[in-house]
């Protein structure tokens, strides 16, 4: 199956694309955005497209999809935090130009995953789908008009929508980003103060994220939805100081619950009964495994969720975090602190040294430090350098001199300006690395991108390998299904090349008619209601340029659009005379081109042999096989062409019926003379194994076929319509 995902890089994104990857279905994706981000080997094809692109129709195309599955109200392209009413109006731009291009698409389901957030009101019961919305500020009207376009796609162009309303979905966040959840903002709010504010009647329920991507992929996969709206619920209720409570529980030590239980009681959960009668519903996850680890995983990683001086609990678990910080940014000053001591010391005990006495410890620690940590150590490593050369010279001399002695500043100056100089090029240096760092990380990345294109046309190109022969337009193909033909008995042959020329040309809507005369043509086998729109006869050279072109040997398109025609039509001759004409209906406009014409000229010069020979097997059953004497079939052949027919039947390739004749005691012979005059030429008479009458109606439904038996009637003739095969 092939599933188009629609929505940028999220965690309910990423859950989709394992779920479909490991029941090996092929997943395109569209993110909704012209910028590369995250890579994903698992996807077979990668749209980087804006919703609003005037291309989307063809993005649909290319991808194929059996399923499109749009993230909506978890679409993370859209940021409602700012500025909500551009927001609100870019997602309606886009949810109009997405299924406007699924509309002209024509195949496929559509899924549009909603939330809970279109109920802003409180609900004693259960919320059922079919409770009226009642969204408030921004997003949740956006969302909620989405479901409305849904809906109004679904009801007048007859398309595959379907709303799945998911209710409060929760799961373990990425670091450092905001999920949204009621468990997710407790759990901050626990690491950031120590507290939880909770009021007891504030009432809903919530899906862990596992739990509804199983739920979600049983609405893809299955063939057919009974409703087009369902809830996705766990239909467990939980009130926000039990959720504290449990919250605390699994935190430990440190936190607190406050009770604000005030105002009206606000009851939101989801009816998700419609989707378990239909579709079966098991939930893995519960409210203790599920918020179990959302707060493992929040507490393990809490700095990435809170900033510095926010962090709450306990005193000791703040104390520790704040003395973390600090002496973070400690440490280098530390090692300066320690390195001063060890350089002032060698400085101290080298005085007078054959070997060392002339080196200037001083300055090598300002250099060291300035080389390891850059400017801002170069500085406090020549104060602290200042402070050791003013102590150690007043060993010998008072402070007082050593101040005004102009060799200290100078001394002083020289180890500010190489210490800097130093810091300088360091930190320059540091800079320049870490450019260098990001355009490798950037170049990594664009390799990776190209390995991943590579591995996309790898299976491209093995998958054009795989249907060079089978594609639609490979004349290899063509030729393997027309010669199928001449496996069916010379009664199916028309049947068949009906359905065949269908699947060749992909359209539903495929007629043949049989050729009568030199004016009319007769039905003879369609693909469905809409192909037998011109009637079960027609007079052909009454049709103006389609006649002329038919005649003239060449394929007729439609050019004016005009519903009284076929989008396509071509004949089939035999002996320079028009034997059969196949119409087509369902045919997008784009495909109206010359390669399709060619295809229809190659497919019936192909079909040609086996429907000739059909057609004239027919009308030599109306001149040969008879009862002496009659114009009935004998049992061997009709009973043959009542087997092709109602065959067909079955599959929908044409309509008859069968009506057995009261003859009573009188002869073949003279019911069949009576009732000749009351049949179509087109139609059959002859015997079954049982020895009696029957009249085969072509093209003829129940409803009309009482005309017939009513016309029998006046001629003396009861009949009995026949639903099977006698």
């Amino acid at each position: 199956m092939n599933i188009l995902l629609v929505g940028d890089d999220s965690m309910i994104v990423d859950a989709m694309i394992d779920k479909f990857n490991k029941d090996d279905h092929r997943i395109y994706w569209l993110t909704g955005r012209k910028e590369k981000g995250t890579s994903r080997k698992r996807v077979f094809e990668k749209y980087l497209f804006l919703y609003t692109d005037g291309n989307m129709k063809d993005i649909i195309e290319s991808a194929s999809p059996d399923v499109i599955l749009f993230m909506g109200a978890y679409d993370t392209n859209f940021d409602w935090r700012y500025n909500g009413q551009a927001e609100a109006l870019r997602y309606t731009t886009s949810m109009v130009n997405l299924l406007s291009a699924y509309s002209m698409y024509g195949r496929g389901r559509f899924i549009y995953l909603s939330s809970q957030d279109v109920y802003d009101s409180s609900f004693a019961n259960d919320i059922p789908e079919t409770t009226p919305v009642s969204p408030r500020g921004f997003k949740a009207p956006a969302v909620s008009q989405g479901e409305g376009l849904c809906s109004n796609y679904r009801e007048i162009q007859g398309a595959d929508t379907v709303i799945l309303r998911l209710d409060n979905i929760y799961n373990i966040p990425r670091k450092g980003q905001e999920a949204g959840s009621p468990c997710f903002e407790l759990c901050r709010e626990a690491l950031r103060t120590g507290r939880i504010s909770a009021n007891s009647r504030k009432k809903f329920s919530m899906l862990y994220l596992n739990d509804a991507i199983e739920l979600i992929y049983k609405v893809v996969i299955s063939d057919r939805t009974a409703q087009s709206c369902y809830h996705i619920s766990s239909m467990e209720e939980i009130d926000e100081l039990w959720l504290a409570e449990l919250i605390k529980e699994k935190m430990g030590a440190g936190v607190t619950v406050v009770d604000h239980s005030s105002g009206e009681s606000r009851r939101r959960v989801l009816d998700g009964r419609r989707y378990e009668d239909e579709f079966g519903q098991k939930i893995f996850n519960h409210y203790e495994e599920g918020v179990q680890k959302v707060v493992q995983y929040m507490k393990r990683y809490s700095d990435e969720f809170i900033k510095d001086g926010e962090r709450g609990g306990d005193l000791s678990g703040r104390f520790k975090h704040n003395a973390r910080v600090i002496f973070k940014s400690a440490i280098p000053f530390i090692e300066s602190l320690v390195c001063f001591i060890v350089f002032f010391w060698l400085d101290g005990h080298t005085v007078g040294s054959q070997y060392f006495g002339k080196l200037d410890f001083f300055l090598l620690y300002v250099l060291l430090f300035s080389i390891v940590h850059g400017q801002q150590q170069a500085i406090f490593s020549a104060l602290l350098a200042a402070i050791g050369y003013w102590f150690r010279q007043s060993y010998d001399r008072s402070g007082y001199e050593v101040l005004l002695d102009y060799s200290t500043y100078v001394w002083m100056a020289q180890l500010f300006i190489v210490g800097m100089a130093v810091g300088y090029m360091r930190d320059h240096l540091r800079h320049v690395t870490d450019d260098k760092d990001e355009e490798i990380r950037y170049l990594y990345e664009k390799i990776e991108g190209i390995a991943e294109i590579n591995d996309s046309n790898v299976r491209i190109k093995q998958n054009f390998e795989t249907q060079l022969v089978n594609q639609r337009d490979s004349l290899g193909k063509i030729y393997e299904i027309t010669s199928r033909l001449e496996k069916y008995a010379p009664e199916e042959v028309l049947f068949y090349a009906a359905q065949m020329l269908g699947q060749l040309m992909d359209s539903k809507d495929v007629a043949i008619y049989l050729v009568a005369n030199e004016s009319y043509a007769r039905l003879f086998s369609s693909t469905s209601p809409d192909a037998r729109k011109m009637g079960n006869s027609i007079k052909y050279d009454a049709m103006g340029d389609m006649y002329d072109e038919l005649r003239a040997g060449r394929v007729y398109v439609n050019k004016e659009m005009n519903d009284k025609f076929p989008l396509v039509a071509s004949a089939v001759y035999a002996e320079g005379k028009m034997q059969l004409i196949l119409m087509l209906w369902g045919i997008p406009w784009q495909r109206m081109t010359l390669a399709e014409t060619n295809r229809l000229t190659i497919i019936g010069t192909l079909i040609q042999n086996a429907t000739v020979r059909a057609s004239r097997y027919l009308e030599n059953l109306k001149n040969q096989r008879y009862v002496e004497g009659t114009n009935v079939m004998t049992k061997e052949a009709f009973s043959q062409l009542v087997y092709a027919f109602f065959e067909a039947k079955k599959k929908e390739l044409t309509e008859c019926a069968l009506l057995e004749i009261q003859t009573e005691n009188q002869s073949f012979e003279q019911a069949s003379a009576i009732l000749g005059d009351n049949i179509r030429t087109s139609d059959y008479m002859g015997v079954l194994k049982d020895g009696k009458l029957y009249v085969l109606l072509s093209n003829t439904d129940a409803e009309n076929a009482e005309m017939v038996r009513e016309r029998f009637a006046h001629s003396g003739y009861e009949s009995l319509l026949r639903e099977a095969v006698v």
